[in-house]
């Protein structure tokens, strides 16, 4: 192993150490230095032989921290793909998670909007948009909603 590529190497596994990256990531931050496009993918395959590097790994990481964060399964998707990790791994990290997204949804409703209602139409639309962006799709979005008014409907 030449000396380039033995500085890549220790600089991937000194990125690793610190938290698990796509392959994409950790080609996009290799790729900034004096090695080749050849001598960055033959580190990264060697460290995947070794089973330093995993896509599959990284993504049940990612879906983890995005779902502890209480993101919901759209925008963990997404954000499985803006790392490169693929379709098809993406969908299997989040089966895989096996999270209810439902009561998830449900989860962050409640802790961003609390007891506030959603008597008016205003009201509502504010939490539907908040609910969409942080990802949920519109079932789940009025399944929670639906327990809010529950909720408000048990306690008034």
């Amino acid at each position: 192993m030449d000396e380039i590529t033995q500085q890549l190497r220790n600089r991937a596994i000194a990125l690793l150490a610190r938290r698990e990256h796509s392959q994409h990531e950790l080609t996009t931050k290799l790729a900034g230095s004096e090695a080749s496009a050849e001598q960055v993918a033959e580190v990264i395959a060697q460290l995947q032989a070794d089973g330093l590097q995993s896509d599959e790994r990284y993504a049940a990481s990612l879906v983890r921290s995005l779902v502890a964060r209480g993101q919901g399964p759209l925008r963990v998707h997404q954000s499985l793909k803006q790392k490169g990790v693929s379709g098809e791994l993406a969908r299997l990290a989040l089966e895989a998670a096996d999270v209810d997204w439902f009561s998830q949804a449900e989860m962050v409703q409640q802790k961003r909007f609390g007891d506030v209602t959603t008597d008016t139409p205003k009201e509502y639309a504010r939490q539907v948009r908040f609910m969409l962006y942080r990802g949920f799709d519109q079932d789940q979005v009025r399944h929670a909603l639906d327990q809010a008014r529950q909720r408000a409907a048990l306690t008034h």
